[in-house]
């Protein structure tokens, strides 16, 4: 009996030559000759089992298929202008003039008049321009027209940004990615945008599919991926930081630090830095991070865009709802955002509006990031009248139609106001900005009039918002 349990014990042994074998992702810098080594030296495992793609060298990313209809740069060979400058003359790559066409322009605006010949030929530059000046455009033309300049020919790892981009907010950072791809539509670059809010996971997924070229991220987001060595940065040409001033406010200069750190030194990348304002700590940091830089200031004739209709109402604070009600049911308001100062003061404004029978999206940052976009979406196509934010969420909305803005706090920095106010006369439209000034808050209005350089006209409400 024993020896035919031996037997038995045997004969089942024998019937499993290939046991399974434990999955391995192997990230993006895995040694694969060592891989290869392995499996060499172990023959009984059976190779051919369903595993975990390995995360490992690919073929170089394929051009552009030739089936594509032919396109002629010349279509931007528009007649000149005197004191504007055409984008057909800065010698570009012909895919990104494609892009350039796509998307409608013709003329630099002042600050890419300015800061492109500079940073085409690979210089630094820290930049100095309000919202809607283009500065977006001439970072972004910078970076995609030395890419394809200057394309790799050798072999690539994944998760290795050639160009970074980084941006205080999760909506600032969508609308630069948009922006990219638009530019990049006929060059086959790759744009990813690494975000807080958002599936960690799917964000990786997108990594591990293909090389990037292009990463837009917000610093938290980017450093959870650095940390865990899910992205490199040591291959990075060139590094953009936007609105500096406003991520100094915001508290990341520390996690920015690391990150540029993080990057190759400056004489191996090209820095580009933009501000609104040129505070002390601003200029010491930028001249920290770039080498030998160009400086551009574009300061506008005014600061607050000529296009935009500026009214001050002095409200008491009981005033303020019925007023904004009105305002918000009147058939001139299309669009209106309305911004506050705090969370709390959104959420109850919204809670009140709503309850009005006035369809409102709100926008602030303790919202999670998936639902923030299908909210913003809502209100692009109009499905809200009304978008209800504060500073930190409303960074980077770029809707057209928008009619109105109204101030239901004025805000505690001037800075904001302009951006505020920049959310409406955009693109050669016209727009209004109302400001609800109640007791406890006029006296903010000074400060706003300094930064303007003019004075703000305050009146009472008109008879039709209070009746």
């Amino acid at each position: 009996m024993l020896n035919r349990l031996i037997k038995s014990f045997s004969k089942e042994k024998k019937a499993d030559p290939n046991p399974p074998v434990a999955q391995q992702v192997i990230p993006p810098r895995a040694n694969n000759s060592a891989q290869k080594s392995n499996k060499e030296a172990d023959p009984t495992v059976n190779h051919t089992i369903n595993r975990a793609r390995p995360k490992k060298r690919r073929k170089p990313r394929a051009k552009l298929p030739a089936t594509l209809p032919p396109w002629d740069s010349s279509v931007l060979d528009v007649p000149q202008e005197e004191g504007k400058t055409r984008f057909y003359d800065l010698k570009l790559e012909e895919s990104l003039l494609h892009g350039i066409y796509d998307l409608g322009f013709r003329h630099c605006s002042p600050i890419q008049a300015q800061i492109l010949p500079e940073t085409l030929q690979g210089k630094d530059a820290i930049g100095k321009a309000q919202t809607g000046t283009g500065k977006t455009a001439a970072f972004l033309i910078t970076i995609i027209d030395d890419l394809l300049k200057n394309p790799i020919k050798e072999q690539r790892y994944l998760a290795e940004p050639r160009a970074l981009i980084i941006a205080p907010t999760r909506e600032l950072v969508t609308q630069i990615a948009d922006d990219a791809r638009g530019l990049c539509k006929h060059t086959g670059l790759n744009v990813i945008t690494l975000i807080g809010g958002t599936d960690y996971e799917k964000q990786l997924k997108k990594l591990d599919q293909s090389y990037v070229d292009i990463v837009v991220a917000t610093p938290g987001r980017l450093l959870d991926f650095a940390n865990r060595k899910h992205i490199y940065l040591d291959q990075v040409e060139s590094l953009v930081l936007d609105e500096a001033d406003r991520m100094l406010d915001m508290g990341f200069i520390p996690q920015v630090r690391r990150i540029v750190r993080a990057t190759p030194n400056t004489d191996y990348r090209q820095t580009l830095l933009f501000s609104a304002t040129f505070t002390a700590e601003i200029l010491e940091m930028s001249y920290q991070w770039t080498y030998e830089p160009v400086k551009v200031e574009i300061e506008p004739d005014n600061v607050a865009s000529d296009s935009v209709e500026q009214k001050v109402y002095m409200v008491s604070n009981e005033e303020k709802l019925p007023v904004l009600l009105k305002i918000l049911q009147h058939p001139d308001t299309k669009l209106a955002i309305i911004f506050t100062n705090r969370r709390d003061q959104a959420q109850k404004l919204f809670d009140r509006v709503i309850k009005h029978k006035i369809s409102a999206g709100l926008l602030t940052g303790e919202i999670p990031q998936k639902k923030r976009t299908a909210t913003l979406e809502k209100f692009k196509n109009g499905e809200f009248k009304t978008m209800i934010a504060t500073d930190v969420a409303g960074r980077g909305i770029h809707v057209e139609g928008v009619s109105h803005v109204i101030n239901y706090n004025l805000p505690d920095n001037p800075d904001d106001y302009i951006h505020r106010i920049g959310r409406t006369g955009r693109a050669g439209a016209t727009g209004i900005s109302i400001s609800l000034a109640c007791e406890f808050e006029s006296f903010q209005v000074p400060a706003i009039e300094a930064l303007l350089g003019e004075k703000l006209r305050c009146e009472l409400p008109p008879e039709e918002f209070t009746a």
